[in-house]
């Protein structure tokens, strides 16, 4: 957990409110969207998202001897493709049962519930012992945390000495050529994709005011070192729409 004091209001979206009431709301969001998720992801990002989570499984290294647990999970993409590219056990974490629900019947579909469990868990504040595992991953997940520091914290806890925390998020464009029409899509466009295929505007709306409260890369950065990472790096994607920040537990 953050030894930082809890804040009297948090961001969920653009709009401010308790944490246990954010808490509350972002468990609303996804049990609603969980059933359309994955197509959402697609139609969102026009199929990029899959080409940043297979960088990103790229850089979890993965390794039949290294066990990796992934928080904020959803439906199990990661842990699928650490799996696929010969890692080791893997754990699937989320707060919202829907969304596990929905990687459990993947899992099964796909032959994988011998290497992959699957915990309803909140990422601040994890039941696991520390120093248990050899790769802490998170992606497009951070964001909807109600204490980041709490999640990072938690993150180095239960990593063992020598092992590598990585993230994956929506950041800031760094390409400004690139922000005009990424605002247009993003406020313009992604509600009305919610409301047409999935029949929820807002959920979608929140998730493209979420990408924007988010901190920067540098901030992120900064987190993650006060949270006692070392040799933290990040590496954008797509111009910086997207972001790999990375760090150690030494």
């Amino acid at each position: 957990m953050s030894d930082n004091p809890a804040p009297a209001t948090v961001d969920f979206g653009y709009r401010q409110v308790a944490p246990a009431e954010k808490r509350g709301l972002v468990r609303d969001v996804f049990a609603r969207v969980a059933p359309r998720y994955d197509l959402m992801n697609d139609l969102m990002s026009l199929g990029v998202h899959r080409a940043w989570k297979r960088a990103f499984v790229t850089a979890l290294d993965p390794r039949p001897n290294r066990r990796l647990l992934d928080l904020a999970g959803g439906t199990g993409d990661i842990c699928f493709g650490w799996l696929a590219r010969g890692g080791g056990p893997a754990l699937l974490t989320d707060v919202n049962p829907a969304m596990l629900a929905v990687g459990r019947d993947r899992a099964v579909a796909r032959g994988r519930v011998a290497t992959l469990g699957f915990l309803v868990a909140d990422a601040e504040r994890l039941p696991l012992p520390e120093r248990s595992f050899d790769v802490v991953s998170i992606a497009f997940g951070l964001r909807n945390c109600t204490d980041k520091a709490a999640v990072l914290a938690e993150a180095r806890r239960v990593l063992r000495p020598g092992g590598r925390f990585l993230c994956l998020e929506f950041s800031r464009v760094e390409v400004a050529a690139l922000q005009p029409v990424y605002d247009a899509w993003s406020f313009a466009v992604l509600p009305r994709l919610g409301a047409l295929v999935a029949g929820d505007a807002p959920s979608y709306r929140y998730l493209v005011e979420s990408i924007r409260t988010f901190p920067d890369q540098a901030t992120l950065v900064g987190m993650m070192a006060q949270a006692g990472f070392a040799r933290v790096r990040v590496r954008n994607l797509t111009g910086g729409i997207a972001a790999i920040h990375s760090g150690w537990r030494l």
